[in-house]
């Protein structure tokens, strides 16, 4: 009896790790190199190829969302986690009673196992396919790049199913299901810091946060946009030198920021000497982000702040002077 019941233990034992073993994402579950472009995963399209078995040559098999596909004679196989190679082997071993020495090709027609969202201020946002080993740097690539407007910092959040993010800051968010970092784009695309540039995972999500930006407008060389990076901070006479200076017919000493109210959304005027800041009479005055600087001019003084916002979207289009100040 004692014999017995150490047997079934054990083999209750063995079911429970193949259970948690196919709770696991794929690339963990079969121990396979996470990068393989030759993994397979949910939702992925095969076709199959086996030599005088005409039940299962070239009819595409689709691996469903719990990572199985089913053969006529092979039966219910957990192929999700595998390599091609292994399926292949698979299906053969399988195939063996029935077939003799059975060729089994297996090819992978589709892959939709390994999405990656990119999101924000990138050129082309939406959900990208990893096949084979894709870095950070890669997939904004793949996205066509960052915007002129994009922020200092790109947000990794990770499953903690393929364990935490390879960075010194990175936090589990309070669900305790997620890897959270942030990571500094000057360093990462300056080259600056290459561990920054950390392999992705399936189901990554890429999160790149528009900048906060100044405005200049009015009787300048170029109305637009500049953009706010991190710690950086841009003064009045920054603005005005990257809009490309006052013009001559610019009535410096009546300019204005107009400076949104969070409280009650609304701009406050706040009047601003350029000409004394021009002569070195007074100090400079740092601007906060969504201030619109306002140079006005002889023939529209009159403006209204509201007319001015219209301006800066219409007019302007929201050029961005500086990329980085």
């Amino acid at each position: 009896m004692k014999i017995r019941s150490l047997f079934i233990a054990v083999l209750f034992l063995t079911m429970c790790v193949k259970m948690a073993a196919q709770d696991k994402p794929a690339n963990l579950a079969s121990g396979a190199d996470p990068f393989s472009a030759s993994l397979l995963g949910p939702d992925d399209q095969l076709t199959i190829r086996v030599a005088d078995v005409d039940e299962i040559s070239d009819k595409p098999v689709r691996i469903s969302t719990t990572g199985f596909i089913t053969l006529p004679l092979a039966g219910r196989i957990h192929v999700a986690g595998m390599t091609v190679e292994q399926l292949e082997q698979e299906i053969a071993e399988r195939l063996d009673p029935y077939v003799n020495e059975p060729t089994v090709s297996v090819t992978r027609m589709e892959i939709r196992s390994q999405p990656v969202s990119v999101i924000g201020a990138v050129t082309s946002p939406g959900v990208h396919q990893l096949q084979g080993q894709k870095t950070l740097v890669e997939m904004l690539s793949m996205a066509g790049g960052l915007k002129e407007d994009s922020g200092y910092n790109v947000r990794i959040t990770r499953r903690l199913a393929w364990g935490q993010i390879p960075l010194p800051n990175a936090t589990d968010d309070p669900t305790g299901k997620f890897s959270v970092a942030e990571i500094p784009l000057p360093d990462l695309t300056d080259g600056k810091n290459p561990a920054l540039n950390i392999p992705i995972m399936p189901n990554d999500v890429i999160s790149v946060a528009k900048a906060e930006m100044v405005y200049v407008i009015g009787d300048v060389g170029k109305s637009g946009a500049i953009v706010l990076g991190g710690r950086q901070q841009v003064t009045v006479l920054q603005a005005v030198s990257i809009a490309g200076g006052a013009a001559k017919t610019a009535k410096t000493k009546q300019t204005k920021i107009l400076r949104l109210d969070p409280a009650s959304a609304r701009r406050t005027e706040i009047p601003i000497d350029l000409a004394a800041l021009l002569a070195g009479k007074v100090d400079d005055v740092t601007m906060q982000a969504d201030d619109i600087l306002y140079v006005p001019s002889g023939s529209n003084r009159n403006l209204t702040t509201r007319a001015l916002e219209s301006a800066l979207q219409i007019g302007t289009g929201v050029a961005i002077l500086s990329v980085r100040p």
